[in-house]
Parts: structure tokens; C-alpha cells; sequence
């Protein structure tokens, strides 16, 4: 009997994977024909002159499935010590191990028992560290300094590059340490994938720039000529407003015009080819948009659109997650004259669109500096108020102003109804900490949805975060203590301030003498800049004045707006049937939950877990 056959990874994908039922949609036996593109991507790891594969690709197109084929095969075929780091934080490699890793080991046969029993008494099987006959596999936060400076490793597994940190901890960028562990491997191979994100600023951009950049070509089922889905070509039929009309979209072919509809996708997907547009020293580059997808259709990528024509964010992402590309900031500045010259005359104090009411507060060494903005649907907005209350935050009487306006403030909305503040975030990450604190936990202002917040700079972060617990200095009392990442914030509210047309994403002023130069100038006080960290090309906001209150309380305002999460059909219900104001709003508070404790149990998956 001779040796077994050599296998490309995606030969042994298909002779030898099972999907898992909890893992995927489709589970049962892997079969690359179901999106035949990924036996390129898969196989450039067999290519003997290549040692970086990078996929810059939209969502839906199979790439996580594609990280664990190339995983398995590592450690069935090719034992190696190898490194699959995750963004950010500890739980999503954690995550990663017990939601993927560990069914793909006890579903696929030729992984089964390849890592000891977690129940052995020298078992080397922990939940981020496997070893198997032959090599072993660390998953790992790219935050996470100490495992990415030991251990040589031959394999590294990038994942969504993009939302790596700047540097880990203090030693640089993760990526770069990473890559560095693989050097004394002759036969390296290093996968890295991402969806993009900000042109200028994208990891996964500067890898595909120094690939050898491939893109799918497939036939036109007309004419024959090979050529790349790009959205450009995508077409449907409109009504005389430019509206779609509904019909299936259409491809036109680049080459004869001829409309491919979708019925056609799934074979010119099997008669396609990867072909290289550049030349490149061992750096394999893949690009993928959900054109290609078997798991979305050109109507939902259509209808995708349309709805990301609301706002500059929805439109973020998708030109990432649905088209693969970087996306360009359409300016670095807002102009606060512009927005001044803007203002318009509200029928009432709260304008008809307006359903809901939240505020956001700065606190300064003298003063408290609130606004009171109105929400609508798809969130159009309306400045509604501005309030400075001068008093040290070490006293009482500039809290007992917050709430004469949290509590006691009627605002009258057009159809006649009075309005009050239906939540409220609050920073405490100045001097005042614990006064904020100290505010915030009283249970009658918990009750009001009044948030203590706290800011972090950073892209890649989330909005606002799931809260952890801070202690009053007052009485030692719990407080709820949200984070914010400010610079996503500032972005979106950037985009959205930028809007010239009244609509979903636009934003409203009115004429009063709340709203004058100095309080526009503060709304433009920052402007996003490029600069170098550690090597990597990042964006930040740099002030251009010592005033910027206007602009975070507008961040703080809108972190209120998610964290009560606005029922706007009840809301609109109640003020059409001309509810009292003695009623709570109809608002509901999305509170992130606390995972609940695991029990301890035996077995081999529990061991991964």
C-alpha cells in the first residue's frame, strides 16, 4: 500500500468535510460546486510560490468556511504549528472555537479525535490552545501582545483584518507580529481576510495592493466573453421617479449587451476562472463581491442599495459588505457656516417627523452643556434645544438644573401633544467622575433612561458597547457604565450633518438664538486626518478649536437614541390618538445581556468550549 494522495485543500474539503448543523445553513457533506469560486481561493495555498493569500471580500460569499476548510486540512494533511488570530478581543476567539471550531473536529471523521480528550488528565486541549500529532493551533485576540511574541509558527490565519487594533498593547501592530513568527518556515503560508473598510485605511486594501490581484471571470451565457461582475452592470427597471419598479434586476453583459438574468448565475459560476491582473512576489490576491454569491440574489443586493441610499453609514457598508470595496469618505469637514445658513423655521417646538426626544450632556469644570435633539424614522433629526447650565459639577445646583430639564421641561410637539425627554447620556470621563455616577444611579433617574457614558477613541469600535459596572464613590452603589466608540460616532453624525436633503439621515436646525455661530462652529470643531501608527495607515479626528461641546453632545444624543431604541410605530400611534404626557414613552432599552454562567460538563466537544 502506497502512501495516501496528495490532496489540494479544496480536494480534501470535498472528499473528506462535513458541515455541522449548528455551523451552517446547508450542513451535510462539503461540496465546492455549490460556489465553485472558492476552489481558486482554497487551492492558492498549494501553489508552491505562494506564501500570502489574501481574500478582500463582501459578506455571503463563504470565506469563514473557507478559513476552516484550509484549518482542517492543515491539521489532517499538512501538521503545522498554526495561528488564527481574531479581532480584538478574547471572546471572539473564543467564539470562534466553540461556535466553529469545535463541530467542524467532531462532525468532519478524518478530524475526530486528532485533539486529546479534554478529560485526560495531560490533556493539552484548552479552549484557545490545540495540539495534535504533528503541530498545534492557537486562537487568539490580535490585542493580545503575549501570544502573538512566543512560539514559531508556520501557518497564520488572519481574520478580518480590518478590525484589528492599531498596535497590541504596546508592541505594535498585531499583523506585523504575527507575520513575524513565521520567518524561520521556508514554506510559510499566510492567509489573510477581511471586508474592507476605509479607503486610505484598510489593512486588507494594502495586502490586495501587493497581490497579484485575481478576479472571477465568468462567461456571458450569450456571447461567451469572460468578464468581472461588477455592480455598474446591474440594471432594473424604474418608474418615471426613479424608483424600482420591481422586476428582477438584470446583468448586461459588458461585452454584447445582452441582459443575463439570475437563473443563469449558478453556471457561468461553474464555467468561471481566476485570473491574475498584475504580477506579484508570492502574494496571492482574491476579490469577491455578493454579485457572486449563491447565497444572495441580485434582487436582495438591489433592494440593499435602496436602502443604503438613507444614510451615509448604510452606505458604508454597503459598498464593504456587499460590493468588497473601500469606501471613500466623501469629505474630511463639516462646514458649520453652511449648516447655520440651513436653519429653518419649526411649525411648533418639536416638528411633526420628530417621535421621539433624547439628550445628550457634556460636562465641564463649570458648567453642564446639554442638546435636546427630536428623532424620527430612519433617523431624520431635529435639533430641538440647547442648554448651558453654569454651576461647579461638584455641587448640586447645576444637577438640580439637568433634571428641572430631564424631569419638569415640556416640549410641544406640532400636532399639539407635550413631549418630555425620553433618554439621556451623560459623559463621565472628565473631572467629575464620580458626581456622574453618583447622578446616574438613582433609581428614579434609571427609570428616566439617564446613561453614564464613557468615550473611546479608535475606528473599529462598536457604537455604543455593552455596559460594564462602576461604583458610586457616593454610596458604593452599582452604576451602569456604557462605552462609546466616539470616532465611529463622530463619523456617522459627520455623514449624516453632511446630507443636503430632507430625508432619512438629514438633520435639522431651527432659527434661535440657541443655534448661532459659535454653536455651528463647535458642531464643525473636528476634522478627520490621516496619519502613520506602527506602520499602518489610520484615521483620527483632530480639533481644530478649544470648543467642541456642540459635537459630543450630539454623539452623546445619539448613543441615547440606540440605547432606548424607539418604538416608532407605537410612537406615532400615541400621538396620533393624542396620548397624555403622564405616559411612559413608548421607547424599550435594548440592555445587552450578561452571558449566563456554563455548567461544567464532560465530553470532547465540551472540552473545546
Amino acid at each position: 500500500m502506497g502512501p495516501p494522495p496528495k490532496l489540494t485543500v479544496s480536494e480534501w474539503a470535498d472528499d473528506r468535510r462535513v458541515l455541522s448543523s449548528e455551523a451552517s445553513a446547508e450542513p451535510g457533506k462539503w461540496s465546492t460546486d455549490r460556489a465553485p469560486y472558492q476552489r481558486g481561493m482554497m487551492d492558492a495555498l498549494n501553489e508552491d510560490e505562494v506564501h500570502t493569500v489574501v481574500f478582500m471580500t463582501s459578506s455571503q460569499v463563504g470565506k469563514t468556511e473557507i478559513l476552516l476548510n484550509i484549518l482542517g486540512y492543515f491539521v489532517d494533511q499538512d501538521p503545522s504549528p498554526m495561528l488564527c488570530l481574531q479581532p480584538n478581543t478574547k471572546p471572539m476567539g473564543e467564539a470562534f472555537s466553540k461556535d466553529r471550531v469545535a463541530p467542524m473536529f467532531r462532525d468532519t471523521p478524518a478530524l475526530r479525535g486528532k485533539v486529546s480528550d479534554p478529560r485526560s488528565r495531560d490533556s493539552s486541549n484548552t479552549l484557545l490552545h490545540k495540539k495534535f500529532p504533528g503541530g498545534h493551533l492557537t486562537i487568539t485576540g490580535a490585542n493580545s501582545p503575549a501570544s502573538l511574541a512566543s512560539r514559531p509558527i508556520r501557518v497564520v490565519l488572519g481574520d478580518e483584518i480590518d478590525r484589528y487594533p492599531v498596535s497590541a498593547g504596546s508592541e505594535g501592530d498585531p499583523l506585523s507580529l504575527a507575520k513575524k513568527r513565521t520567518t524561520t518556515f521556508a514554506n510559510r503560508k499566510i492567509i489573510l481576510t477581511s471586508t474592507p473598510t476605509t479607503k486610505g485605511a484598510s489593512r486588507i486594501e494594502m495586502a490586495w495592493d501587493e497581490s497579484d490581484q485575481r478576479f472571477y471571470m465568468v462567461p456571458c451565457p450569450h456571447c461567451g466573453e469572460h468578464q468581472r461582475l461588477v455592480w455598474s452592470n446591474v440594471q432594473w427597471q424604474k418608474d418615471d421617479e426613479g424608483v424600482w419598479d420591481g422586476e428582477d434586476p438584470v446583468y448586461i453583459c459588458q461585452e454584447c449587451g445582452s441582459a443575463i438574468g439570475e437563473a443563469d448565475k449558478i453556471q457561468m459560476l461553474r464555467a468561471g476562472q481566476w485570473e491574475a491582473s498584475r504580477q506579484s512576489d508570492g502574494v496571492a490576491g482574491f476579490h469577491l463581491s455578493e454579485l457572486y454569491s449563491p447565497w444572495k440574489t441580485w434582487r436582495e443586493v438591489v433592494a440593499d442599495w435602496y436602502e443604503a441610499q438613507k444614510d451615509t453609514e448604510l452606505l458604508r457598508v454597503f459598498v464593504n459588505t456587499s460590493l468588497g470595496e473601500t469606501f471613500e469618505e466623501s469629505g474630511e469637514r463639516v462646514d458649520g457656516t453652511g449648516l447655520m445658513a440651513r436653519r429653518e423655521q419649526y411649525a411648533a417646538q418639536v416638528p411633526a417627523g420628530a417621535l421621539v426626544l433624547v439628550a445628550g450632556v457634556d460636562v465641564q469644570d463649570d458648567r453642564l452643556e446639554a442638546t435636546v435633539w427630536g428623532y424620527g424614522r430612519d433617523d431624520e433629526t431635529w435639533a430641538i434645544t440647547h442648554r448651558v447650565m453654569y454651576g461647579d459639577p461638584a455641587d448640586d445646583e447645576v444637577w438640580a438644573d439637568l433634571d428641572a430639564l430631564i424631569f419638569a421641561e415640556r416640549f410641544t410637539h406640532e400636532s399639539g401633544q407635550a413631549m418630555r425627554i425620553a433618554g439621556t447620556c451623560i459623559d463621565s470621563g472628565g473631572h467629575h467622575t464620580q458626581r456622574v455616577y453618583g447622578y446616574c444611579h438613582d433609581p428614579k433617574r434609571k427609570r428616566a433612561r439617564i446613561f453614564a457614558i464613557k468615550g473611546y477613541a479608535g475606528f473599529g469600535r462598536r457604537a455604543v458597547g455593552a455596559p460594564s459596572r462602576a461604583r458610586s464613590g457616593r454610596d458604593g452603589r452599582p452604576v451602569d457604565l456604557y462605552t462609546l466608540g466616539v470616532d465611529e460616532l463622530k463619523r456617522l453624525v459627520a455623514g449624516r450633518l453632511r446630507r443636503l436633503k430632507a430625508g432619512p439621515g438629514y438633520v435639522h436646525f431651527p432659527v434661535s438664538d440657541e443655534f448661532e455661530e459659535d454653536y455651528f462652529q463647535q458642531l464643525s470643531a473636528e476634522e478627520l486626518r490621516r496619519k502613520i501608527v506602527s506602520g499602518v495607515p489610520t484615521f483620527y479626528w483632530h480639533q481644530l478649536r478649544d470648543r467642541n461641546e456642540a459635537l459630543d453632545c450630539a454623539v452623546y444624543a445619539h448613543a441615547a437614541r440606540v440605547l432606548i431604541n424607539p418604538n416608532y410605530d407605537a410612537l406615532e400611534a400615541r400621538i396620533g390618538a393624542g396620548a397624555g404626557d403622564d405616559a411612559a414613552p413608548e421607547a424599550s432599552l435594548k440592555s445587552p445581556s450578561r452571558p449566563a454562567r456554563r455548567p461544567r460538563r464532560g465530553g470532547f466537544v465540551n472540552g473545546w468550549r
